[in-house]
């Protein structure tokens, strides 16, 4: 006779699963030691990042912090603000903290998101680890192969969004494993907003979301659940994500006219276009330069043995969510057989996945083996990848801008200097970073024309600036120039009535020309 849960009772003896309540018993604090002990670390990271001049140094870091300050501080602030091309929760999160100049101009407070989403990540993978298999050793595995790793210890030092995705994704997957095995019955709404919170942080969480969904299903008829039981709960569960999915999309078609921007912010230039085998030779490329050939070939037999693991016991099941992480390999595949260009940070969700489905396959281990097991795998991963390492290649890769904006100092002197308190007009899009470098000298967002201002910025690019703004800021030659290079190219008199006074490091500033008082007479 069927439980009311819909999940039959297991067989007494070995494997059998844990109620809930053994289960904490089990767990105990360990898995709120490992995450304030990563929170310590990862503060510590972050501030040897700070101080070292990095946690600034990618230019999109700087542009997130742009997106969440422009929500409130704008000329026509509002949820209009959120935009439509990142996904909105960590501006959302930012939206207030960042408002506070200090923490805006630092970054602190993205940073500080960052640290508690891998916190968070790694308490989330911990407990999983407990309450499935209770090996200790491999709970702390799990944290320091998440944590070793220089690129995702340098990303969490900074306003990225990686480290909300890496958070939100095994959030997810912690209460969904607790939703197995509480059975289909049950309420799903924590692990639906876990997973609608995971799919409005980054693109790579909708492809994990669906083969979560998917490797839920098999663990509930695993566990004994009828077919159409399992697929009813699911359902249930996929709402969440997909009306989240479905309000962002709407939105975008509010504020932009398309359900969907996926492209017209780089251009296309990438052998992989069009050739699906060399498109994921780079993604392995990019993994391979972020950790090592051994943290591949980790998560690949790890993959086998929770494969081998879901085969033998049904309670162990659950444990086949780790291999969802994975899944985000299909956003950079998408993305470079379309001729984007490549960016080993594409790859750096594989190195998390690896990680997390190589800590839960060292759980699953004989018990005598597993400390022994667990203490190889982390000491070989930080041989080949160590901590702090300066020269990781994220940190190389977010100082490809650096002699652009030294070149721009020279534009920011200019301003520094000259500026008469109108409006500027610039691209969002392409100079959001150099917004946030023209704070230090006391620019606010509402200081600038930007596509969030609506019908504004519209007539000011149909019909040209005069009239609207003081000053224009045009990117010329990173990703091919911006829109408005593009459309002072199309339009011949878009510039008219502006005088161009200063450039550098890729930005031309133009300056409204004055009119002339015979002029004003002739009027």
């Amino acid at each position: 006779m069927r439980e009311p849960s819909g999940v039959p009772p297991l067989p007494a003896g070995r494997g059998t699963l844990r109620t809930a309540a053994t289960g904490r018993l089990k767990r105990g604090p360990l898995p709120t030691l490992i995450g304030m002990a990563v929170l310590l670390v990862g503060s510590a990271a972050a501030y040897y990042y700070a101080a070292a001049g990095l946690a600034l140094a990618h230019f999109d870091a700087r542009a997130h912090l742009v997106v969440a300050r422009r929500i409130l501080d704008s000329l026509m602030p509002g949820w209009q603000q959120i935009g439509a091309v990142w996904l909105p929760l960590p501006h959302l999160l930012n939206m207030l903290p960042v408002q506070v100049d200090p923490w805006y101009r630092s970054g602190a407070s993205g940073t500080a998101i960052s640290v508690l989403s891998m916190a968070a990540a790694c308490w989330a993978l911990a407990w999983l680890i407990l309450r499935t298999t209770g090996s200790a050793a491999a709970a702390v595995a799990g944290a320091a192969l998440l944590m070793a790793n220089p690129n995702v210890l340098y990303l969490q030092s900074t306003p990225m969004t990686e480290p909300v995705l890496f958070g939100t994704t095994l959030l997810s997957i912690a209460a969904l494993a607790a939703w197995i095995d509480h059975g289909p019955a049950a309420s799903a709404r924590l692990p639906g907003l876990a997973l609608a919170a995971a799919c409005m942080t980054r693109y790579e969480a909708w492809p994990i979301a669906a083969l979560l969904v998917a490797l839920t299903f098999a663990a509930l008829v695993r566990r004994g659940t009828a077919a159409g039981v399992a697929t009813l709960a699911c359902v249930r569960l996929t709402v969440y994500p997909v009306v989240t999915i479905l309000l962002f999309m709407a939105n975008s078609r509010w504020t932009t006219g398309e359900w969907l921007i996926s492209s017209g912010f780089y251009v296309p230039d990438n052998d992989a276009a069009g050739h699906p085998r060399l498109a994921w030779q780079q993604i392995l490329d990019g993994m391979d330069r972020l950790s090592s050939p051994v943290t591949r070939w980790f998560g690949l037999a790890g993959a086998v043995v929770v494969a081998v693991a879901f085969g033998r016991s049904r309670a162990h099941a659950a444990l086949a969510l780790a291999l969802a992480p994975a899944a985000a390999a299909a956003l950079p595949l998408y993305a470079y057989l379309h001729g984007h260009p490549v960016r080993v940070r594409y790859s750096l969700p594989m190195v998390v996945a690896a990680a997390v489905v190589t800590a839960v396959a060292l759980a699953t281990l004989p018990r005598r083996v597993r400390p022994i097991a667990c203490a190889i795998v982390v000491a070989l991963t930080l041989y080949q990848s160590p901590p702090l390492d300066r020269s990781a290649p994220l940190i190389i890769e977010s100082l490809r801008d650096v002699q652009n904006r030294e070149g721009r100092t020279a534009v920011v002197r200019y301003l520094e200097q000259h500026y008469d308190g109108r409006l500027v007009m610039m691209s969002m899009g392409s100079l959001a970073h150099f917004m946030h470098d023209l704070s230090h000298i006391g620019f606010d967002i509402g200081d600038f024309l930007q596509e969030g201002n609506g019908e504004v910025w519209v007539a000011a690019v149909r019909y040209g600036p005069r009239g609207h703004v003081g000053w224009v800021a045009i990117e010329e030659e990173s990703e091919g120039g911006d829109g408005l290079f593009h459309r002072a190219r199309q339009f011949h008199g878009f510039l008219d009535g502006f005088d161009r006074v200063v450039e550098g490091g890729g930005v031309a500033l133009y300056r409204a020309t004055p009119i002339r008082p015979e002029a004003r007479a002739g009027q």
